[in-house]
């Protein structure tokens, strides 16, 4: 077992393993047991009663944090050159095409979003095993497949972000910063649960949010009450 630090141990001293919180009780709870240096991202972690292999139980999804996310979000637009005004309007961060599909096939990837048009994604699509493991492939449910480029990069610079239930049945989030006030953490934690909420397949059965957790980066999670968040 790894040795616990001095700031593990502080931070597993403010509060009890065993009890569950409120969301707002455990938001300030992160608040109080992070340590980091850096502005600590604040993440979600859901389990749900689905089972993500049958496609009628999948989750997945996109949301406007209302306070976003803290992060700042580097966006690549890949369109033909008659929207590349737009997007740089918008503020995308690498606008082009030819090159960038080059750059990619390189190895490069220091992006966090890609939005493209339909037009484009057969050249993009051709970057499948490069994009894909990395989660960067533009997909229309997510909004960045559109030709509405400008909107699609504001709203993603503004805090939209899209999740999808994992192999395990969990969704992992990132909803904003250890800085951020508990009430901006807990606003944008219940618009995350309540969407997810909205998005609840009819063939899943039994108990849907099974447990929740807020963590920080490399804080302990903290156990959250559904039912203070879902009711």
């Amino acid at each position: 077992m790894a040795k616990l630090t001095k700031n593990h141990k502080e931070a597993l001293a403010k509060f009890d393993k065993n009890t569950v919180y409120s969301l707002s009780d455990a938001a300030d709870v992160i608040k109080s047991i992070t340590y980091t240096k850096f502005d600590a991202s604040v993440d979600l972690d859901i389990r749900l009663g689905v089972d993500p292999r049958k496609a009628n139980q999948m989750v997945r999804g996109i949301v406007t944090l209302p306070h976003g996310t803290g992060k700042t979000v580097r966006v690549l637009v890949l369109c033909t050159p008659d929207k590349e005004d737009e997007a740089k309007a918008a503020g995308a961060d690498y606008v082009g095409l030819e090159e960038y599909i080059d750059k990619i096939k390189g190895g490069w990837t220091d992006v966090d979003v890609i939005i493209t048009m339909p037009s484009v994604m057969p050249k993009v699509g051709a970057l499948g095993r490069i994009l894909g493991p990395r989660g960067l492939m533009p997909n229309p449910k997510a909004g960045t497949v559109t030709m509405e480029i400008g909107k699609a990069v504001q709203d993603v610079k503004g805090g939209k972000i899209d999740f999808k239930v994992d192999k395990y049945g969990i969704v992992h989030a990132s909803i904003g910063k250890v800085s951020f006030e508990r009430e901006k953490l807990v606003d944008n934690a219940k618009e995350l649960i309540q969407t997810i909420i909205r998005l609840k397949p009819a063939a899943a059965k039994g108990t849907y949010v099974k447990s929740i957790y807020l963590s920080s980066t490399m804080s302990p999670g903290i156990a959250v009450e559904p039912k203070s968040v879902t009711l």
